[in-house]
């Protein structure tokens, strides 16, 4: 069995495992130290790192599978997942396609159209959007008729180069709907059930941000229509195994057909907490000619999750993605209610070849507002160096007011634009951690280079208590971005501090804690208690607060 190259390639590897089943991976030379190579049982190279040489090659895949005994292919949700010709391909070959048959791929993911004429029938705005085409790849708006050439070209050429096609398709652009897509599964024996809805309204480039099951404020009247119009376009289709019906939803909760994915979705984990179920092992047991796990009447839907996709990208800049070394990487604690489905690990590096995902964090509670309390708390201990990331745009997102009303949308952030991209002041607190915490990691330095000397006399212990008439005092330059930040930092004989920034002191002790993944600094400023974690790497202090994380930048001393 096997699945792309990434996060969806490990939790496929775990499900597989579970139930007992080798794991066969393949990878590009881009991928050959991702985790999931490491975690299958066998892995084959296909290529370089152009996914059109490697990871999009029917034939390579096909000779993996035939070569090392695999039965069962798992496309993932990516590359040739929706592939009709792929899909054709394993049932010549006798290898299972985990996935729908070809002929409900083709009926209900492949759809074309007389562009430009359908464009003008249907009226501008128009959304232009690959057939094959997924986590808005492929996709561009044309508000005129002047715009369309351009935006059509820029779409199949975005639409060959992600998926090796460029056919497009042509739908009525709605203004700030809503974006609600059911979950449905089919099995051999035509046997069908929604396992409830998603709402994936929240979007940057067309492309979800944050998701959540149950969609907030649907009635179960909306819930149920929603699922049976669901399981009916499956039906229509003789559709099997994992699909999405995406609707488009307005806000008196009417609800129009947009199109069905016909594969997994990157979001399928918030379902999977609500419903108690893994849908990949659904898949796979499918996929074998097994009966639905479950009937519709058994299906409950308990609690609400929401699922924070972590990104190298920049949302200052547009939200452009980027690509580099996970210099540093540590994340939330796994439970029973958080979960971490990642395909990286620190040390390795976001490639310019394919998306810039790093990892989805995904949390459960009873209700909304405390999973969206536990996202808020988990996004705080998600701490990456090394490249931008999106995390501290999703801690603002997931406490704006209207976001925890659930009045979502998909111009959601950019009607709410200037509260979600606020100027970030440092705060006085967070410049005497930072101060403090160099000072207390230059004394653990010094006490450890003074205990390797043997030497009594070691000048190497800084801010030492021992003065005579004199406390010691350190400058500590500091910049925050082009900012200077400059502190004075007094060692006290007691081991507190004082903390002078420009005009204002303030009365400091604090300690330094390590994990093992993680350094913490406490400390009580001026009778207020407080904790931050601490990452100190070359000339720059990363500190990361309940607000988010900041970076300082100090001179090293020169040789």
């Amino acid at each position: 069995m096997r699945g792309i190259g990434g996060e969806i390639a490990c939790r496929v590897i775990q499900t597989a495992r579970k139930l007992g089943i080798r794991s066969v991976a393949v990878y590009s030379e881009a991928d050959k130290n991702s985790l999931h190579v490491s975690l299958a049982d066998e892995a084959y190279h296909i290529g370089p790192p152009a996914a059109s040489q490697s990871y999009l090659c029917q034939d390579k895949i096909m000779n993996v599978a035939k070569s090392s005994g695999a039965q069962a292919i798992h496309p993932g949700y990516g590359f040739l997942s929706e592939n009709t010709e792929f899909a054709e391909m394993c049932s010549k070959e006798g290898v299972i396609f985990i996935g729908p048959p070809a002929t409900a791929i083709r009926d209900m993911g492949i759809k074309s159209f007389q562009l430009k004429q359908e464009a003008a029938k249907i009226g501008y705005p128009v959304m232009i959007k690959a057939v094959r085409g997924g986590g808005g790849k492929g996709m561009r708006i044309a508000m005129t008729e002047a715009d369309f050439d351009g935006q059509l070209e820029s779409a199949k050429t975005e639409g060959m180069k992600s998926f090796g096609d460029d056919v497009m398709l042509i739908e009525k652009f709605v203004e700030t709907p809503r974006h609600v897509e059911v979950q449905v599964f089919g099995d051999h024996h035509d046997n069908y059930v929604y396992l409830f809805e998603r709402d994936c309204s929240v979007q940057r480039r067309h492309q979800k941000i944050i998701e959540e099951a149950p969609a907030p404020g649907l009635s179960e009247e909306v819930r149920k229509s929603l699922g049976e119009a669901a399981v009916k376009a499956a039906k229509a289709v003789n559709y099997v195994g994992a699909g999405t019906v995406e609707f488009i939803m307005d806000k008196n909760q009417n609800f129009y057909f947009m199109e069905m994915n016909t594969r997994l979705q990157v979001e399928h984990p918030v379902t999977e907490m609500v419903t108690g179920t893994d849908l990949v092992e659904w898949q796979i047991k499918v996929a074998s000619g097994e009966h639905l796990p479950q009937s519709q009447e058994e299906l409950k839907l308990t609690g609400h999750a929401f699922e924070a996709r972590i990104y190298a990208e920049d949302p200052n800049n547009a939200f452009m993605p980027g690509a580099g070394p996970l210099h540093h990487l540590t994340t939330p604690e796994a439970s029973q209610n958080v979960r971490i489905d990642t395909g990286v690990r620190q040390g390795d590096e976001v490639s310019v070849h394919y998306d810039p995902m790093i990892a989805k964090l995904i949390v459960w509670s009873p209700d909304r507002s405390t999973a969206l309390r536990s996202v808020r708390n988990a996004l705080k201990d998600y701490h990456v160096i090394g490249l931008n990331t999106n995390i501290q745009f999703l801690m603002d997102l997931s406490k704006h007011s209207q976001f925890e009303a659930g009045n979502v949308h998909t111009d959601f952030i950019t009607q709410h634009s200037e509260e979600l991209f606020p100027n970030r002041v440092l705060s006085s607190a967070s410049i005497c951690q930072a101060a403090v915490a160099l000072v207390l990691k230059d004394r653990e330095t010094a006490k450890l280079t003074y205990q390797n000397t043997l030497d009594p006399f070691s000048p190497f212990l800084l801010c030492a208590s021992a003065r005579i008439n004199n406390q010691a005092k350190r400058r500590i330059h500091l910049k925050d971005g082009e900012n200077d930040v400059n502190v004075m930092v007094q060692c006290n004989s007691d081991n507190s501090f004082d903390v002078t920034i420009g005009n204002q002191e303030h009365h400091v002790t604090a300690e330094l804690t390590n994990d093992g993944s993680r350094t913490s600094i406490r400390c009580n400023i001026d009778g207020v208690i407080s904790s931050s974690n601490i990452v100190i790497q070359k000339d720059a202090l990363h500190i990361f607060t309940t607000d988010g994380k900041h970076e300082l930048t100090f001179p090293m001393p020169k040789n």
